[in-house]
């Protein structure tokens, strides 16, 4: 009997099997007591596990004596070697005769006889006396130090006096230089006002004076022709409706498919694995330390240190210092203040020099600006004429015709049923649970008569 996995029966292809680890990676033979997935699904008798044909990890050592033989001495093979035999070197022979030591230089270079330099300068000689130095030089015997007298002042020693009456003595400057002014230029610009014409404008133009207006004939008007209706009927018969003529049919229908609502009559069933298998522990509540009350002392507190308890006082004579007393020299006289600067500087009486304008060379207007331009006086105004538009309506084009929604597509398309997936239930419909494999692979296989009568009512899912 065949057995389907639930990856082979997804028609989908959203359903996988929940993939276990390999067999290689052993298992604690110890129960786990957090968890109870052993004890909810214990493992089966019938699966024996694959063997693994990866070597074992044990090192064999290898019982014969070791052999010093390497594959590069069993495989190499020695040849005779043999020294290269050496090149002998010929005797030298040397040639007989003389060697002939002529170059063209000395062939063509004749010797001249050079006497030695004969230098005109005569030889300098040095006289040495071994007497005693004992002149005197001409700056020393013709510059001798003269006395000096200090010259008296010729400064007469006078005390300044200020003049009492007011500085007012001018400069020559202010004497030959007489402020006359200043002169306004006349200007040759011209005014900006605009002229105005007392001679009428001519508006006369050579288009005016040379174009001669013909007469024009009366233009021919077409007389509006009256609507006459027509006797036959309207034949609204088009090529398409002559050609193709649609078949007696019903009403077009929806290709939507409809939607198939899964449900189950079985009533929900909310219970879990954890509030089925768990189990209320006891649990103590948190004993709180109780603070002991604080309670102060009846008796004084003693504030003698180890310092002052040790300590010895010795009787020692203060530090007398041997340096004298600085008294300040202090004098009856009053302060006298005053200074060569204050003495002499005294202080005029200055006032503040005004400023020396300028005078204003435009005058400015008092009137009120007359803002006519160019363009205002000469500019006549038109009245504007609108301009016609020619652009067509954008009116929609109606007709009384119903519009043929039919298409191929709704014509043609055939509606196909929506099957259910059988790897969306937890046991497939007609399928038995069998066994799982190391991989976490679920296999099932078709149910037959006897499987009905066994299986409870719980495990059998109608769709």
């Amino acid at each position: 009997m065949t057995r389907l996995c639930i990856c082979e029966m997804c028609s989908c292809g959203r359903h996988r099997c929940t993939h276990r680890p390999t067999t290689l990676y052993k298992k604690d033979p110890q129960t786990n007591v957090l968890s109870e997935y052993i004890e909810k699904y214990p493992p089966y008798k019938g699966h024996t596990r694959p063997k693994s044909l990866k070597p074992q990890l044990k090192y064999k050592a290898h019982q014969d004596t070791m052999d010093a033989t390497t594959t590069f001495r069993t495989d190499y093979i020695p040849y005779p070697v043999t020294h290269r035999p050496e090149k002998q070197q010929l005797e030298y022979k040397p040639k007989s005769g003389e060697i002939d030591l002529g170059t063209t230089y000395k062939q063509d270079f004749n010797p001249y006889e050079v006497q030695p330099f004969t230098p005109l300068r005569p030889k300098e000689r040095v006289h040495v006396v071994n007497a005693k130095l004992d002149t005197v030089p001409t700056y020393k015997e013709d510059f001798r130090q003269w006395e000096i007298i200090r010259r008296e002042l010729t400064k007469p020693d006078t005390t300044y006096q200020p003049p009492a009456t007011k500085f007012g003595n001018s400069t020559t400057f202010q004497d030959d230089f007489v402020h006359r002014g200043l002169v306004p230029r006349e200007s040759y610009k011209p005014s900006n006002v605009a002229k105005l014409s007392d001679t009428p404008f001519e508006k006369n133009t050579s288009n005016k004076l040379s174009y001669v207006p013909h007469p024009l004939e009366a233009r021919y008007v077409k007389p509006p022709e009256e609507y006459k209706p027509s006797s036959h009927p309207f034949h609204d018969v088009t090529t398409h409706r002559q050609d193709y003529q649609g078949l007696p049919s019903q009403s077009t229908k929806s290709c939507k498919p409809e939607p198939v609502k899964v449900a189950s009559n079985k009533p929900f069933q909310s219970s879990t694995e954890f509030r089925d298998q768990y189990q209320h522990w006891p649990v103590s509540l948190p004993q709180m330390q109780k603070s002991v009350e604080y309670t102060s002392p009846t008796a004084n507190m003693d504030l003698t240190t180890t310092s002052h308890s040790d300590y010895i006082k010795h009787q020692i004579q203060p530090f007398v210092s041997s340096k004298p007393f600085s008294l300040p020299a202090k004098s009856s006289r009053p302060f006298q203040g005053n200074t060569t600067m204050r003495d002499d500087f005294q202080p005029w009486v200055a006032q503040r020099q005004s400023i020396i304008r300028k005078q204003a060379e435009l005058q400015r207007p008092s009137g009120k600006m007359e803002d006519l331009t160019t363009f205002r006086a000469h500019f006549v105004q038109h009245e504007a004429q609108p301009s016609f538009s020619f652009k067509p309506q954008n009116s929609p084009l109606h007709t009384d015709i119903p519009l043929q929604a039919d298409t191929m597509y709704r014509t043609d398309f055939t509606p196909k049923k929506i099957s259910m997936c059988p790897a969306s239930f937890e046991t497939p419909p007609g399928f038995v649970f069998e066994n799982r494999d190391d991989q976490g692979h679920r296999f099932f296989r078709k149910m037959t008569s006897s499987d009905r009568i066994e299986t409870p009512k719980e495990m059998v899912l109608t769709a």
